[in-house]
């Protein structure tokens, strides 16, 4: 069994219910539209919500989301980890970052300390299509093996600043190459994870992968929270979710 960490006041990992989340596709800094969005996708049964945070403007409006919204709020975050720290200071449930594009070590561990004072998980999201160079050299290219050594390598960095409220996920469009993936993350680790096919294509593509790649993985016993990406409304995500838990035996 897993770890349990806690998004907000939603448990993920340690034998709770799998959560159902799905991400804004609002401009964030649009705190209406943001708020009116999270409501529907709350109305169809998400349970965590995520926003992406690509600037400032974006960071400082997670306080005004926060207030209005019921379910816990994750921020997406590349490349600058000011906006990680921000968004702390603003009262987010979770981060959301990929270790290897924030920096430095020490921007890292600056991250790290944040989110321990608040109690606030990170998780680490590999994604097969920014894996690191070196890794895809090694290897030969995106593999399970380059996949989970990414993010084995990011756990090892945050566990050397003391922090261990760890969520762990392995993406790519690959429905094989994910599942081998996650199976091989599984073994190693037994932080949460959080389970997810990138790039899925048309919502009838997305809706297929995704059911072959999340369900066959909780079929297997792996995953604690999903997330079923589609080029439609997000609220559809929450739908396709429901039925694929639903079909591996996991909800009613």
């Amino acid at each position: 069994m897993s770890k349990q960490i806690h998004v907000g006041s939603v448990p993920v990992g340690g034998g709770a219910d799998i959560a159902i989340q799905s991400m804004c596709n609002t401009r964030t800094e649009d705190v209406a539209a943001t708020v009116a969005q999270i409501h529907a996708l709350e109305a169809a049964g998400c349970e965590i919500v995520r926003v992406a945070i690509p600037d400032q403007a974006a960071a400082e409006a997670v306080d005004q989301i926060k207030a209005q919204i019921s379910i816990p709020l994750i921020a997406d975050i590349h490349f600058d980890y000011k906006l990680a720290l921000e968004c702390v200071r603003q009262g987010i449930d979770k981060i959301r970052i990929n270790p290897g594009n924030i920096g430095s070590q020490e921007k890292v561990r600056a991250v790290a300390d944040a989110c321990r004072s608040e109690g606030i998980p990170i998780r680490i999201g590999v994604n097969g299509g920014s894996l690191e160079k070196e890794l895809r050299a090694k290897y030969g290219g995106v593999t399970a093996e380059a996949l989970v050594e990414s993010a084995m390598g990011h756990v090892a960095l945050l566990n050397k600043f003391d922090f261990d409220d760890i969520c762990i996920s392995v993406k790519c469009s690959d429905v094989p190459l994910t599942m081998a993936a996650y199976r091989l993350l599984a073994e190693r680790t037994d932080y949460p994870l959080h389970l997810g096919v990138t790039e899925a294509g048309t919502p009838s593509m997305g809706i297929i992968k995704s059911a072959m790649g999340i369900g066959g993985l909780l079929c297997l016993g792996i995953g604690d929270t999903i997330r079923v990406t589609l080029t439609a409304d997000p609220v559809e995500e929450i739908y396709a979710a429901k039925k694929i838990l639903k079909a591996a035996g996991l909800r009613k």
